[in-house]
């Protein structure tokens, strides 16, 4: 039996290589059964967990928003008030970021708030500052 799970160990690390090491258990099961391997799920997590093989995450979310910073803050003078009684006396504006197949797109976009349309917009794959500057010319 030993023999059996020391090929298994080498077929378990070969396959965690493969995945640039951020398989875990589940896929490596996967992987495991593909090659003709018959085991368990827990005893590829025993076996990772003796080799020491530890799956690496890569971050799939960017934070883009940097809270602790020593930057003034704007004053809200809207104070929450967003029903205006006539046009253009109030304007919203957000960015925020879309997926899309060819990466993130981030849209900026400026909101009249006694219609409540959207009078001005911009979108980058970056977010300089002019993506904002963009968006405040086309409303």
């Amino acid at each position: 039996m030993p023999a059996a799970i020391c090929a298994t160990s080498v077929h378990l690390k070969a396959a965690f290589a493969e995945s640039q090491q951020t398989s875990g258990s589940r896929r490596l099961l996967t992987k495991m059964h593909q090659k003709g391997i018959q085991i368990g799920r827990y005893k590829i997590r025993r076996l990772m967990r003796e080799a020491g093989l530890v799956p690496v995450w890569k971050r799939k979310f960017v934070s883009t928003t940097d809270s602790k910073h020593a930057l003034p803050v704007a004053e809200n003078i809207l104070n929450r008030q967003f029903n205006p009684t006539q046009p253009n006396v109030a304007w919203t504006a957000d960015i925020t970021y879309i997926r899309t197949r060819s990466g993130w797109l981030y849209l900026a976009v400026i909101l009249e708030l006694f219609s409540r349309k959207i009078i001005g917009w911009a979108m980058s794959a970056t977010m300089p500052a002019d993506l904002v500057y963009r968006a405040l010319k086309m409303g």
